[in-house]
């Protein structure tokens, strides 16, 4: 994932236009989703004080990173004429985004506290890893360099630590079955995340 051309792309400030208008509404839908399993793992939490944790990451969900997927995509629905206006309110979905939601949404509702925990790790913690790279280069277009420092700061970065922890933590099991069990969910959230991201060059 962290050579992914999507990542290159961010990096090198050569991601096109309409490759990220399209990520911008895959991954602004996903939120939602995201919000649904993140309150999957409140109910499933094994203390108040994980729960808590989790419901501080619900409001950002709800109320931070949903207000820039709003905010951002109103305004690029607003801009233009034609058919690049209407591709950019109404992109169609394709396989792999579903798929994405899909797998994400079915490992949480069926999966533990921990395998919520781990699907949510894979997650944050590779946007956090090149996150970090791609904020020390140059990125010309103001709205991929705002979504890209929603993704470095402190808030987002010690979430993503907080699930590393918790999942350092409860991975201390002697259970071999558990291990294998997290590493394979690790392993098939970034395989979801890699279509996820090729996805959005599929114009």
């Amino acid at each position: 994932m962290l050579n992914h051309r999507f990542v290159i792309d961010v990096a090198s400030d050569s991601l096109r236009h309409p490759v990220f208008e399209r990520y911008l509404h895959f991954e602004g839908g996903f939120v939602e989703t995201a919000i649904e399993i993140v309150s999957l793992a409140v109910a499933k939490a094994p203390t108040l004080s994980d729960k808590r944790h989790l419901i501080g990451v619900l409001d950002s969900l709800a109320n931070t990173q949903m207000d820039y997927f709003e905010r951002t995509l109103s305004a690029l629905a607003s801009k233009g004429d034609g058919a690049r206006a209407a591709s950019a309110a109404s992109p169609k979905v394709p396989h792999d985004v579903a798929a994405f939601v899909d797998g994400m949404r079915t490992l949480a509702a069926e999966g533990t506290y921990l395998d919520i925990i781990a699907s949510m790790f894979a997650a944050e913690w590779m946007y956090a890893t090149w996150c970090k790279r791609a904020a020390e280069s140059p990125i010309s277009d103001p709205v991929l360099k705002e979504w890209v420092a929603l993704h470095t700061t402190d808030d987002f970065l010690s979430g993503a630590k907080w699930l590393k922890d918790e999942l350092d933590r409860h991975g201390e099991s002697p259970d071999t079955t558990t291990r294998r069990r997290l590493s394979a969910i690790f392993a098939l959230v970034m395989r979801l995340e890699i279509d996820f991201h090729s996805a959005a060059y599929a114009g």
